[in-house]
């Protein structure tokens, strides 16, 4: 019978091919069987909402496959995007741990398969095992790590065109399989990609234009390939300008 969404189900964390690369699933055989006692595996489709900003924390989301985009909008609907979680991360942590509502909205960019963990079960758990509090530690410890690096970013005066270079110098450095010609996939809508570093999507098309003709970037569909590293890295910290002559 075929998977719903064509996806591969990990059906047991103690079976997982990768747990041993993802923080809180490299645990103890007795661990992880505590784990799979009370967790629920789910799939999504794209464009599912695993909950919104300002929902009372119902539990925690560990992702098994697929991406999610965690989000925060204002009050007349600007939207920003703190992270983009991939296989491995959990989201929902800081509102389960704390008790206080989710602090940001989570959305399925790809078909997904989630783990969820109701809040009392996942506390119980959390009590049970010293080295999951530790992992839980360092986990939060990340979110926070990131958080700053956003808001660094985003409020320290840098141009449209220095937060793009960043950003993408960023995504090509994130840990995944690549092909072996070196395209790094990049599925986000340019829509998206403004709202990740504080910008309009009419910027971000003009300024992927701009680096396209440069032969900085090629871009195929939802392939990106980093043609001239070094021209991207000067980017980062001078204005386009000085980059592009």
């Amino acid at each position: 019978m075929p998977s719903p969404y064509g996806l591969k189900i990990i059906e047991s964390c103690l079976a997982c091919p990768v747990r041993h690369e993802r923080l809180l699933c490299n645990l103890s055989t007795d661990a992880l069987r505590a784990l799979d006692e009370i967790t629920t595996p789910i799939t999504y489709p794209k464009g599912a909402v695993l909950f919104v900003e300002g929902q009372p924390a119902r539990g925690v989301y560990i992702l098994c496959s697929g991406r999610v985009k965690l989000s925060v909008c204002s009050e007349d609907g600007n939207t920003i995007i703190l992270r983009i979680a991939e296989p491995g991360d959990v989201a929902g942590l800081p509102g389960t741990i704390s008790g206080m509502p989710y602090d940001l909205t989570a959305e399925v960019l790809e078909p997904a398969q989630v783990n969820f963990i109701p809040r009392d079960l996942f506390l119980r758990f959390l009590s049970n095992y010293g080295e999951v509090a530790v992992a839980v530690a360092k986990v939060l410890s990340e979110i926070c790590h990131h958080t700053y690096h956003e808001v660094r970013s985003l409020g320290l005066g840098r141009t449209a065109s220095q937060k793009l270079a960043r950003f993408l110098l960023d995504w090509s450095a994130r840990p995944r399989k690549l092909p072996s010609n070196g395209h790094i996939p990049l599925t986000l809508t340019h829509e998206e990609i403004a709202q990740t570093i504080g910008t309009s999507r009419e910027t971000v098309t003009r300024l992927f234009t701009m680096l396209k003709r440069a032969q900085i970037i090629q871009v195929k569909g939802s392939s990106l390939t980093i043609c001239d590293q070094d021209a991207l890295e000067s980017m980062a910290h001078n204005p386009l300008r000085d980059v592009i002559r």
